[in-house]
């Protein structure tokens, strides 16, 4: 087992988690709209609260696919910045860290 297979599998399941997110999402905005023109008015209003979530989840997968590279690269963990080790805490935290705390700033 390595160091790093919690974080793995954590990052895994999250990873599982928004995807699922991300489809629910996508069948929702291809629904048709209210043949009502102000209930179209307020369905393309929760249409762009959806594609912010939807962004906002592609980007963490995006982060996690990142992660899970770094595992597999066996930079997990390492400092972008300074190259030093990033504390267990943080990545417990933050398990797609890229930095320490200290270069975080």
């Amino acid at each position: 087992m390595s160091e790093f297979d919690v974080a793995k599998q954590t990052l895994k399941k999250r990873r599982e988690e928004l995807a699922a997110r991300v489809s629910s999402i996508d069948a929702t905005l291809q629904a048709p709209l209210s043949a009502d023109f102000e209930e179209q008015a307020g369905d393309l209003e929760g249409q762009e609260q959806l594609e912010g979530l939807e962004s906002a989840a592609l980007k963490e997968i995006a982060a996690i696919d990142a992660a899970l590279h770094r595992i597999a690269a066996g930079t997990y963990g390492i400092c972008i910045k300074c190259g030093e080790a990033i504390a267990p805490k943080r990545l417990e935290a933050v398990p797609t860290a890229t930095t320490c705390v200290s270069c975080k700033t």
